[in-house]
């Protein structure tokens, strides 16, 4: 018999949602995962516009299906009186507000964060946004790639004169876990000081700019620009990817000059590169990256991937095989250590990967992904409404 499973550590916190795309459903879903009730508050006139981005998934956008699982749906207009009513009521009995409306929405609603401290004093709210607040670009939308382009990531990705987005979502999802980080640290300090609320602002700009920290340090103290190297790196060398002899493409690197040592001698076996005066630090192996990528290419062109992979284990060299998504969706490595799971959608079950924290005792809820107000009569019930209520505010006769 398994063992119990323990309730989430954050089991009895309430979450209300005003969220759209990736950024803040990402927030919501980490502390979803964690055992948080969150009610996501949409419009009824299509809802989170991430519901829409595609239908690969049985009809459902896979954006959604990813960031939404586990939430309740609440569909209230909130240009109205009735819907700002509910929503208000929802907030009275919530821990946390988390939301990433366009500039000034939520003003123009009366929620910005001193308006939820006067109405709201226990409340934890946190608004993400794109550019923050005080500058020249706050007043701009900003989605993933804009902010990515803006704060210099894809000037450090891809190749020289060829930028490139990194593939996921960094920006949203970043920012997202930055604000989960941000609520769980003001739920700590609320239960350690007796009381809650608080007011957190995370912009993606921020996030990423911080996430640029190596580039910008470095330029900043050298007055260099590196050039980004694919799936290189412009910082260390011998790093990177190289065909194999079986047509499959081997990722190797060092991190530090003992790793190059065993690098050089055991598993190249050329202890003539390891006593090079010229490559013996990492700056000399940087300045002669041509002729180590020469080297380890040809050598790697010899040999098929397993064997390169068990000759670099064998010397402690830090190796990978470049996979696409189709090869990580059957990867072994996922499935001997149980990482899927079935969710609930609308358009029936389908596979999930479990959160990456693993706690033990504690079984992620992997809740249902919600379809557009699926839980607004349950939710306003439980707030006190009667049923004719309930029938007008949804537009439903009973």
């Amino acid at each position: 018999m398994p063992p119990p499973q323990q309730p989430g550590p954050l089991s009895g916190v309430t979450v209300v949602a005003l969220e759209q795309a990736v950024s803040a459903p990402m927030c919501t879903r980490a502390l979803c995962d964690l055992g948080a009730r969150v009610i996501k508050v949409e419009n009824p006139e299509g809802g989170d516009s991430a519901r829409h981005i595609d239908d690969v998934v049985g009809g459902l956008a896979a954006h959604f299906v990813w960031c939404n699982r586990g939430k309740e749906s609440v569909a209230l207009d909130l240009k109205s009186p009735a819907g700002m009513r509910i929503l208000h009521r929802l907030l009275d009995r919530a821990d946390v507000l988390v939301s990433n409306l366009t500039p000034g929405t939520t003003a123009k609603l009366g929620i910005a964060p001193e308006d939820l401290a006067t109405r709201h004093p226990g409340l934890i709210a946190l608004e993400i946004d794109g550019y923050g607040q005080g500058g020249p670009l706050s007043h701009k939308r900003a989605y993933d790639l804009l902010v990515q382009a803006e704060s210099g990531v894809c000037a450090v990705t891809g190749h020289p004169g060829a930028p490139a987005k990194p593939g996921p979502p960094i920006a949203d999802a970043s920012t997202g876990l930055y604000a989960a980080l941000s609520i769980l640290a003001l739920l700590y300090a609320g239960e350690r000081r007796g009381g809650c609320g608080g007011t957190v602002a995370v912009s993606l700009f921020d996030t990423m700019t911080e996430l640029m920290g190596y580039p910008l340090t470095h330029t900043r103290h050298s007055g260099v620009e590196q050039q980004p190297r694919g799936m290189g790196s412009p910082a260390v060398a011998p790093y990177g990817a190289h065909r194999t002899a079986d047509g499959q493409t081997v990722v190797l690197g060092t991190t530090n000059d003992r790793e190059w040592q065993r690098f050089a001698r055991d598993l190249l076996g050329r202890p003539d590169l390891a006593d090079d005066a010229r490559l013996r630090t990492n700056p000399g192996r940087v300045e002669h990256r041509d002729l180590l990528d020469a080297e380890v290419g040809a050598w790697c062109a010899r040999h098929d991937l397993a064997y390169i992979q068990r000759c670099a284990d064998e010397a402690g060299i830090g190796n990978a095989r470049y996979n696409t998504p189709r090869d990580v969706l059957a990867h072994p490595h996922l499935a001997a250590r149980d990482r899927w799971r079935r969710i609930d959608t609308p358009a029936g079950p389908v596979p999930a990967l479990l959160p990456p924290p693993v706690i033990a005792g504690f079984e992620p809820p992997m809740g249902a992904v919600p379809a557009l107000g699926e839980h607004t009569d349950k939710v306003l019930a439980e707030l006190g409404l009667p049923d004719a209520e309930i029938a007008e505010l949804t537009g439903r006769s009973r």
